[in-house]
Protein backbone atom coordinates (compact mmCIF):
# COMPACT_ATOMS: atom_id res chain seq x y z
CA UNK A 1 0.00 0.00 0.00
CA UNK A 2 2.30 2.78 0.85
CA UNK A 3 4.51 1.90 -2.57
CA UNK A 4 0.98 2.61 -4.50
CA UNK A 5 0.90 6.10 -3.14
CA UNK A 6 4.13 6.93 -4.64
CA UNK A 7 2.83 4.82 -8.31
CA UNK A 8 1.33 8.09 -9.38
CA UNK A 9 4.86 10.20 -9.66
CA UNK A 10 6.24 7.41 -12.25
CA UNK A 11 7.06 8.51 -15.47
CA UNK A 12 4.20 6.43 -17.86
CA UNK A 13 5.35 4.05 -20.39
CA UNK A 14 3.57 2.35 -23.10
CA UNK A 15 5.12 -0.68 -24.66
CA UNK A 16 8.21 0.48 -22.64
CA UNK A 17 8.00 4.41 -24.24
CA UNK A 18 8.29 6.77 -22.53
CA UNK A 19 5.41 9.03 -22.48
CA UNK A 20 6.70 12.12 -20.94
CA UNK A 21 6.95 13.92 -24.40
CA UNK A 22 3.53 13.80 -25.02
CA UNK A 23 2.56 14.87 -21.44
CA UNK A 24 4.43 17.87 -22.16
CA UNK A 25 3.04 18.62 -25.54
CA UNK A 26 -0.47 18.11 -24.46
CA UNK A 27 -0.74 21.97 -23.04
CA UNK A 28 0.14 23.22 -26.57
CA UNK A 29 -2.74 21.41 -28.13
CA UNK A 30 -5.31 22.58 -26.12
CA UNK A 31 -4.89 26.61 -26.49
CA UNK A 32 -6.18 27.53 -29.77
CA UNK A 33 -3.88 29.85 -32.37
CA UNK A 34 -4.91 33.35 -32.09
CA UNK A 35 -6.69 34.33 -35.53
CA UNK A 36 -6.46 37.42 -37.26
CA UNK A 37 -10.13 38.45 -37.44
CA UNK A 38 -11.35 41.73 -35.92
CA UNK A 39 -13.16 39.45 -33.41
CA UNK A 40 -12.57 36.24 -32.12
CA UNK A 41 -14.85 33.89 -29.85
CA UNK A 42 -14.95 34.12 -26.31
CA UNK A 43 -11.91 31.34 -25.38
CA UNK A 44 -9.49 33.67 -27.51
CA UNK A 45 -10.33 36.54 -26.18
CA UNK A 46 -10.13 34.89 -22.22
CA UNK A 47 -7.03 33.59 -23.33
CA UNK A 48 -5.67 37.12 -24.41
CA UNK A 49 -6.89 38.94 -21.68
CA UNK A 50 -5.33 36.49 -19.51
CA UNK A 51 -2.09 37.03 -20.93
CA UNK A 52 -2.18 40.82 -21.75
CA UNK A 53 -3.00 41.20 -17.55
CA UNK A 54 -0.06 38.84 -16.57
CA UNK A 55 2.34 39.98 -18.71
CA UNK A 56 1.80 43.58 -17.45
CA UNK A 57 1.95 42.77 -13.90
CA UNK A 58 5.42 40.67 -14.52
CA UNK A 59 6.99 43.74 -16.27
CA UNK A 60 5.86 46.39 -14.05
CA UNK A 61 9.61 45.15 -11.54
CA UNK A 62 11.47 45.19 -14.70
CA UNK A 63 13.27 47.75 -16.60
CA UNK A 64 13.05 48.14 -20.19
CA UNK A 65 15.84 45.39 -20.99
CA UNK A 66 13.95 43.07 -19.60
CA UNK A 67 10.98 43.39 -21.41
CA UNK A 68 12.16 41.20 -24.38
CA UNK A 69 11.66 37.78 -21.94
CA UNK A 70 7.85 38.52 -21.91
CA UNK A 71 7.06 36.41 -24.66
CA UNK A 72 9.23 33.58 -23.00
CA UNK A 73 7.77 34.40 -19.07
CA UNK A 74 4.47 34.40 -20.14
CA UNK A 75 4.88 31.01 -22.09
CA UNK A 76 6.06 29.65 -19.47
CA UNK A 77 3.61 30.59 -16.93
CA UNK A 78 0.94 29.26 -19.35
CA UNK A 79 2.83 25.81 -19.63
CA UNK A 80 3.09 25.40 -15.68
CA UNK A 81 -0.18 26.57 -15.14
CA UNK A 82 -1.65 23.84 -17.94
CA UNK A 83 0.28 20.71 -16.31
CA UNK A 84 -0.48 21.53 -12.97
CA UNK A 85 -3.79 21.80 -13.61
CA UNK A 86 -4.31 18.48 -16.23
CA UNK A 87 -2.32 16.59 -13.03
CA UNK A 88 -5.02 16.84 -10.59
CA UNK A 89 -7.67 14.87 -13.07
CA UNK A 90 -8.32 11.61 -12.42
CA UNK A 91 -5.82 8.95 -14.27
CA UNK A 92 -2.99 11.49 -15.13
CA UNK A 93 0.22 11.89 -14.84
CA UNK A 94 1.76 15.04 -13.31
CA UNK A 95 5.01 16.25 -15.03
CA UNK A 96 5.66 18.93 -12.45
CA UNK A 97 6.13 16.66 -9.95
CA UNK A 98 9.71 14.91 -11.62
CA UNK A 99 12.61 17.46 -10.17
CA UNK A 100 14.33 16.45 -13.32
CA UNK A 101 11.86 17.72 -15.81
CA UNK A 102 11.98 21.15 -13.02
CA UNK A 103 15.26 21.29 -12.43
CA UNK A 104 15.64 21.18 -16.31
CA UNK A 105 13.41 24.24 -16.83
CA UNK A 106 15.04 26.39 -13.76
CA UNK A 107 18.65 25.97 -14.24
CA UNK A 108 18.69 26.89 -17.77
CA UNK A 109 16.59 29.96 -17.26
CA UNK A 110 18.34 31.37 -14.34
CA UNK A 111 21.33 30.39 -16.02
CA UNK A 112 20.76 32.71 -18.67
CA UNK A 113 19.58 35.73 -16.63
CA UNK A 114 23.16 35.51 -15.03
CA UNK A 115 25.34 35.13 -18.11
CA UNK A 116 23.48 38.70 -19.17
CA UNK A 117 24.46 40.12 -15.79
CA UNK A 118 28.24 38.98 -16.55
CA UNK A 119 27.69 39.73 -20.25
CA UNK A 120 26.02 43.43 -19.46
CA UNK A 121 27.44 45.10 -16.12
CA UNK A 122 29.86 42.26 -14.81
CA UNK A 123 30.76 44.65 -12.07
CA UNK A 124 27.44 45.15 -11.00
CA UNK A 125 26.62 41.53 -11.12
CA UNK A 126 29.71 40.96 -9.14
CA UNK A 127 29.03 43.09 -6.47
CA UNK A 128 25.56 41.01 -5.61
CA UNK A 129 28.08 38.64 -3.80
CA UNK A 130 29.48 41.02 -1.60
CA UNK A 131 27.16 43.31 0.49
CA UNK A 132 28.54 47.36 0.82
CA UNK A 133 29.87 48.13 4.25
CA UNK A 134 30.63 44.48 4.99
CA UNK A 135 33.57 44.39 7.25
CA UNK A 136 37.04 43.15 6.38
CA UNK A 137 37.46 40.23 8.29
CA UNK A 138 34.10 39.01 6.87
CA UNK A 139 34.64 39.53 3.39
CA UNK A 140 35.71 36.02 2.25
CA UNK A 141 32.73 34.53 4.26
CA UNK A 142 30.62 36.78 2.92
CA UNK A 143 31.77 36.31 -0.69
CA UNK A 144 31.29 32.01 0.25
CA UNK A 145 27.79 32.11 1.33
CA UNK A 146 26.79 34.42 -1.17
CA UNK A 147 28.04 32.45 -4.28
CA UNK A 148 26.30 29.13 -2.43
CA UNK A 149 23.39 31.48 -2.17
CA UNK A 150 23.49 32.29 -6.07
CA UNK A 151 23.79 28.57 -6.91
CA UNK A 152 21.37 27.19 -4.85
CA UNK A 153 18.86 29.22 -6.73
CA UNK A 154 17.69 27.15 -9.56
CA UNK A 155 17.53 24.21 -7.22
CA UNK A 156 15.56 25.87 -4.51
CA UNK A 157 13.57 26.77 -7.76
CA UNK A 158 12.85 23.14 -8.69
CA UNK A 159 12.43 21.74 -5.43
CA UNK A 160 9.87 24.29 -4.27
CA UNK A 161 7.59 23.43 -7.23
CA UNK A 162 8.43 19.55 -6.84
CA UNK A 163 7.70 19.48 -3.51
CA UNK A 164 4.37 21.48 -3.73
CA UNK A 165 2.70 19.70 -5.89
CA UNK A 166 4.21 16.33 -4.85
CA UNK A 167 2.75 16.74 -1.34
CA UNK A 168 -0.72 17.84 -2.34
CA UNK A 169 -0.98 14.82 -4.59
CA UNK A 170 0.31 12.62 -1.69
CA UNK A 171 -2.63 14.25 0.84
CA UNK A 172 -5.40 14.17 -1.88
CA UNK A 173 -4.52 9.95 -2.38
CA UNK A 174 -4.39 9.32 1.43
CA UNK A 175 -7.46 11.05 2.27
CA UNK A 176 -9.55 9.46 -0.53
CA UNK A 177 -8.22 6.14 0.46
CA UNK A 178 -8.71 6.58 3.91
CA UNK A 179 -12.62 7.77 3.11
CA UNK A 180 -12.76 4.99 1.09
CA UNK A 181 -11.55 2.43 3.57
CA UNK A 182 -14.01 4.03 6.14
CA UNK A 183 -17.50 4.17 4.11
CA UNK A 184 -18.86 0.42 4.98
CA UNK A 185 -17.85 1.07 8.84
CA UNK A 186 -18.18 4.77 9.80
CA UNK A 187 -20.39 6.71 7.02
CA UNK A 188 -20.00 9.85 9.10
CA UNK A 189 -16.65 9.62 9.40
CA UNK A 190 -15.82 8.50 5.95
CA UNK A 191 -18.47 11.77 4.39
CA UNK A 192 -16.82 14.16 6.77
CA UNK A 193 -13.26 12.88 5.23
CA UNK A 194 -15.11 13.48 1.53
CA UNK A 195 -15.63 17.00 2.81
CA UNK A 196 -12.39 17.43 3.86
CA UNK A 197 -10.88 15.98 0.57
CA UNK A 198 -13.23 18.61 -1.85
CA UNK A 199 -11.61 21.24 0.46
CA UNK A 200 -7.94 20.25 0.28
CA UNK A 201 -9.01 19.73 -3.94
CA UNK A 202 -10.05 23.22 -3.81
CA UNK A 203 -7.01 24.15 -2.55
CA UNK A 204 -4.83 22.22 -4.63
CA UNK A 205 -5.75 23.88 -7.58
CA UNK A 206 -4.85 27.27 -5.89
CA UNK A 207 -1.89 25.50 -5.47
CA UNK A 208 -1.06 24.03 -8.65
CA UNK A 209 -1.49 27.87 -10.10
CA UNK A 210 0.28 29.97 -7.67
CA UNK A 211 3.61 27.72 -7.34
CA UNK A 212 3.77 28.46 -11.39
CA UNK A 213 3.46 32.07 -10.61
CA UNK A 214 5.86 32.12 -8.12
CA UNK A 215 8.09 30.25 -10.27
CA UNK A 216 7.89 32.75 -12.64
CA UNK A 217 7.94 35.91 -10.88
CA UNK A 218 11.21 34.31 -8.92
CA UNK A 219 12.59 34.31 -12.65
CA UNK A 220 11.46 37.26 -13.47
CA UNK A 221 12.80 39.17 -9.95
CA UNK A 222 16.30 37.57 -11.22
CA UNK A 223 16.35 38.76 -14.15
CA UNK A 224 15.79 42.33 -12.48
CA UNK A 225 18.55 42.06 -11.06
CA UNK A 226 21.24 41.42 -14.25
CA UNK A 227 19.50 44.07 -16.80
Amino acid sequence: MTLSFFDQFMSPTFMGIPLMALALSLPWVLYPTPSTRWLNNRFLALQGWFINRFTQQLLLPLNTGGHKWAALLASLMIFLITLNMLGLLPYTFTPTTQLSLNLGLAVPLWLATVIIGMRNQPTHALGHLLPEGTPGPLIPVLIVIETISLFIRPLALGVRLTANLTAGHLLIQLIATAAFVLLPFMPTVAILTSTVLVLLTLLEVAVAMIQAYVFVLLLALYLQENV
